[in-house]
């Protein structure tokens, strides 16, 4: 099985909101909407930690210095989820910053190839209110944010499901 590995970053600002990206990807029934952390593919000789921070540097302007915090992992096995892959796995990372408006290196054609069309600050309320038909990856995302908004760092990573 082949599944590609990714990083993504639990951006979290002072008033512990989450910076989420907005992907909008074209399926045969219409666009499906996804908000899910910034973040991508581990290159090949890349460390997720330095990937992560190219990520973040590309996507939405961010530098990181201290290594963050391994908080969540996920595998999604399936179609649609990877190009030439199984699924994928998913590593998240904590980030605390101030505020910002997101504006990484890549040009808004860079952005719209990835499928990324936005970023918006969410609060754990409006996530855990929304409903649909845009989703949240992972789907259940307002269940593990809440945790580690109120009970802070865990001692490993949380497993999560799709």
């Amino acid at each position: 099985m082949k599944l590609r590995c990714s990083v993504r970053a639990i951006i979290l600002d002072e008033e512990d909101r989450v910076l989420l990206c907005r992907f909008a990807f074209p399926e045969e029934a219409g666009e499906v909407v996804v908000w899910a952390a910034p973040g991508g593919g581990v290159e090949d000789g890349e460390t997720p930690l330095a990937a992560l921070r190219r990520e973040l540097r590309e996507e939405v302007g961010l530098a990181v210095g201290a290594d963050p915090p391994h908080v969540w992992h996920q595998e999604v096995i399936g179609p649609g989820y990877a190009a030439g892959h199984d699924g994928v796995i998913n590593d998240y990372f904590v980030v605390r910053t101030a505020s910002f408006q997101p504006r990484g290196s890549m040009s808004d054609d860079e952005l719209a190839g990835e499928h990324i069309v936005g970023f918006r600050w969410w609060r754990l309320e409006d996530i855990a209110r929304h409903r649909g038909p845009e989703v949240f990856s992972p789907r259940d995302l307002a269940a593990p944010l809440g945790a580690l908004i109120t009970s802070g760092l865990p001692d490993a990573p949380v497993q999560l499901g799709l």
